[in-house]
C-alpha cells in the first residue's frame, strides 16, 4: 500500500513536470523551423533544422538590437535582483532583531504591499518618475524593482529561525558593531533567504513587461519582454517576425536556466546549513 501511494505521487509529479515543460518543448521545436515549416508541419516535429539561420536573423535584425535588449534585461534583472535581495535581507533582519516604535504596524504595511499586484502600481510609479524626471531612463525600471515586500517578510521569518540571538550577543560581546555583526554573522546564516529572494526577483524582473511598457519609449532601453512584444506586433504585417519572436523567446529562457541551475546547489546547501545552525 505504501509502495502504491509513493508510485501515485511520483506519477503525478512526472505528469506535472511534463505539462510544465510542454511550452518549452514546443518552443524548442518551433525555433528550428522556417516560416513555411512553422505553419506547415506538426507543432512537436522537426522539419528542416534552421535554428542557426534563425539565430543569425535575430542577430542581424535592426542592427542587432536584440542583444542590446538582452544586455538590458541582464542589467535590470541581475543587478536589480541582487540589490533587492540584499535590501530585503537587511530589512527582514531589522524587523526581527530590533525593536522600535510602530514596528508591527510598519510590518503590517509591508504585508499589505505583498497583496498589491505590481500592475496596479505602474501608473503611480510613472507619475512619481515623471515628477522626478527619470521617465524613459534606466532608473525608471531599475529602482522600482528594488522593493520586494514578500522578500522582507521571508527574510524576517528566516532571520527568526536561522539567526540565534545568542550568537549576535556573543559577537557584540567580542566588540563587533551592529553592521559588522550583521555582515560577518547574520548574513552568512541568511544565505538561503538571499538566494531565494534573488531567484524570485530575477525571474520577476526578467519577465516584467507592464512597467517597462509604461516607462520607456526608447527601444534601446527595452528589456527582452518589451522588445519581443514590438516584434510580435510587427508580425501582423510582416510574418517573418514570427520566427524571430520564437527564436528570441528561446534565447531569452537561457539565462533563467543558467541562474537556477547554478544557484540551486547553493540554495540547498544554505538551507541545510541554516537548519543546523
Amino acid at each position: 500500500m505504501k509502495w502504491m501511494s509513493r508510485a501515485t505521487v511520483n506519477l503525478f509529479l512526472v505528469i506535472a513536470a511534463l505539462y510544465t515543460l510542454l511550452p518549452l518543448t514546443w518552443l524548442l521545436f518551433a525555433s528550428t523551423k522556417t516560416l513555411d515549416d512553422l505553419y506547415g508541419t506538426p507543432g512537436f516535429a522537426f522539419a528542416d533544422f534552421s535554428l542557426i539561420d534563425n539565430i543569425r536573423a535575430v542577430s542581424s535584425e535592426n542592427g542587432g538590437i536584440f542583444f542590446r535588449w538582452y544586455l538590458n534585461s541582464v542589467l535590470y534583472a541581475g543587478a536589480g535582483a541582487a540589490v533587492s535581495a540584499l535590501i530585503s535581507v537587511m530589512c527582514g533582519f531589522a524587523f526581527d532583531k530590533y525593536a522600535w516604535f510602530g514596528k508591527e504596524k510598519m510590518f503590517g504595511l509591508v504585508l499589505l504591499g505583498v497583496l498589491v499586484p505590481t500592475t496596479a502600481t505602474a501608473l503611480p510609479l510613472y507619475l512619481l518618475a515623471s515628477k522626478v524626471g527619470v521617465v524613459n531612463t534606466f532608473w525608471a525600471v531599475f529602482v522600482p524593482a528594488l522593493v520586494h515586500p514578500f522578500g522582507v517578510y521571508l527574510s524576517r521569518v528566516l532571520s527568526a529561525g536561522y539567526v540565534p540571538n545568542e550568537v549576535l550577543e556573543a559577537a557584540r560581546s567580542d566588540g563587533a558593531g551592529e553592521v559588522r555583526a550583521f555582515v560577518r554573522v547574520a548574513l552568512p546564516m541568511l544565505l538561503p533567504a538571499f538566494v531565494t529572494i534573488f531567484l524570485f526577483q530575477f525571474t520577476a524582473i526578467w519577465n516584467n513587461f507592464f512597467l517597462p511598457l509604461v516607462m520607456l519609449n526608447d527601444q534601446h532601453l527595452y528589456p527582452l519582454s518589451l522588445g519581443l512584444f514590438t516584434w510580435e506586433k510587427q508580425g501582423n504585417a510582416f510574418p517573418e517576425f514570427h520566427t524571430l519572436v520564437i527564436t528570441g523567446s528561446l534565447l531569452s529562457v537561457v539565462p533563467l536556466l543558467i541562474v537556477f541551475m547554478s544557484l540551486q546547489r547553493f540554495w540547498k546547501a544554505g538551507m541545510t546549513a541554516g537548519s543546523v545552525k
